[in-house]
């Protein structure tokens, strides 16, 4: 699980300090208030997984194009260095060597067990290219930092699991869990692919239903072949159940089935939803656009691996409120039972204020929880924690968080009375 996050001059953000992560982590803000930048730092790191250079700052068809150098630094300022941190929990104790200074300033060779990692890089643009400042990895070690002997390898951020020789060094034995963490973080975009009524799936097992959801129904059929299960109130059950659920559930559909069509060499499958019980099965493409959009959210919550983590842009966008307050029970679910981490980022007023009824309702702790608010400040974004306390109360609740509600129920009260004077008069 990742712990915690932390940019300097990083796009909009000239310090968003540490933002503390927990299982199920939420941004809310303003349009452009660097909500996704955060997220956005953390899928910089992953598509650079593998690939050469310091940086792979994307293209098109990438999880996010960031342009180069010079667009993604604070103010274009390249003669600043971009700052990069987080922190991970690893799932096996790692013991490495690693050094910490002592009270005379001097170095002491350690042997550190730890399961929590930070990575911390400072990557400056010299001599026409990228180049990383020191080793970017540290641990814990009884309650103080200790730094990670050995550097960082010139042409990869990370370093380099693959290197030849001294495969337990620290810097190798880090550089594994880094990727290793990255293969477990899946990322969902705002935009998703627009469903189809035929689907055409050949034996491909994806790893996830794509970022824009455009495997999704490859995903299910995957899951049926394999017969992949999720863990539901401590039983394992086929994914394709607990989809079905959740569209009945939000009222999305009664039915949900997903079937072969004799056509086209035999490669060829439809969904099939009723939206009541009377009501005749109709395709995907028949039953609304939301519904398409919403149904790769619903697949990657069950066909990602359990301990993943999600990073999911409006999941419930082009939703009614209710289903984006439902939204909240879902993610609640699949992070207590399937031990998913999700970094959410939302503009829905009706998602938060569930997630606050359950933690009243004690479905969720708020130790379990980490609620954010993004502003940006004359071309500075800046974050603050929503202060929610056990009953689902939010003590600094900022203003015009959601628009101003009660003002304009009081301009309509106004106007209302102001027109009935005038009828009357």
């Amino acid at each position: 699980m990742i712990t915690h996050i932390r940019m300097k001059n990083f796009k909009s953000w000239e310090d968003s300090g540490t933002v503390k992560l927990a299982p199920l982590t939420g941004f809310f803000g303003t349009n452009s208030s660097g909500k996704s930048s955060l997220l956005q730092m953390l899928l910089l790191l992953k598509q650079t997984v593998g690939k050469s250079g310091i940086l792979y700052f994307g293209n098109e068809t990438s999880l996010v194009n960031l342009g180069n150098f010079r667009e993604v630094i604070h103010d274009h300022n390249v003669e600043e260095a971009l700052g990069l941190e987080f922190g991970w929990k690893i799932d096996t104790a790692l013991t490495i060597k690693a050094h910490i200074v002592n009270n005379s300033g001097y170095y002491n060779e350690i042997s550190a067990t730890t399961d929590t990692v930070m990575f911390n890089a400072s990557i400056l643009w010299e001599g026409g290219k990228l180049v990383v400042e020191g080793n970017p990895y540290s641990v814990k070690h009884e309650n103080t930092k200790a730094t990670v002997f050995g550097g960082t390898y010139s042409n990869k951020v990370y370093g380099d699991s693959h290197r030849p020789g001294s495969q337990s060094s620290p810097i190798i034995q880090l550089s594994s869990e880094f990727m290793n963490l990255f293969s477990q973080v899946y990322y969902l975009g705002p935009t998703r692919v627009t469903p189809r009524r035929h689907y055409n799936w050949e034996g491909r097992h994806p790893k996830s239903p794509g970022q824009w959801g455009n495997q999704a129904i490859e995903a299910l059929l995957s899951a049926r072949v394999q017969e992949l299960k999720t863990t539901h109130e401590k039983e394992k059950v086929p994914i394709e159940q607990r989809v079905s659920y959740w569209l009945q559930e939000m009222d999305l559909a009664h039915s949900f089935s997903l079937n072969w069509i004799d056509a086209q060499g035999g490669t060829t499958y439809e969904v099939r939803l009723q939206k009541s019980p009377a009501s005749a099965a109709v395709t995907l493409v028949d039953m609304g656009y939301g519904l398409g959009q919403f149904l790769p959210v619903l697949v990657l919550c069950y066909y990602a691996p359990e301990g993943s983590t999600l990073i999911l842009e409006q999941p419930g966008i082009h939703l009614h409120p209710k289903i984006q307050s439902q939204l909240a029970d879902l993610l609640i679910e699949v992070v207590t039972e399937r031990n998913l981490q999700i970094l959410v980022e939302s503009h829905s007023e009706h998602l938060l204020n569930r997630l606050q009824r359950r933690i009243a309702e004690e479905k969720i702790s708020v130790d379990k929880t980490a609620l954010y608010f993004c502003r940006n400040d004359d071309g500075v974004s800046n974050i603050e924690r929503l202060k929610i306390d056990e009953f689902g109360n939010i003590a600094n609740w900022p203003e015009n968080f959601f628009g101003d509600e009660m003002g304009d129920l009081f301009a309509m009260t106004k106007a209302q009375r102001e027109r009935q004077k005038r009828a009357e008069g």
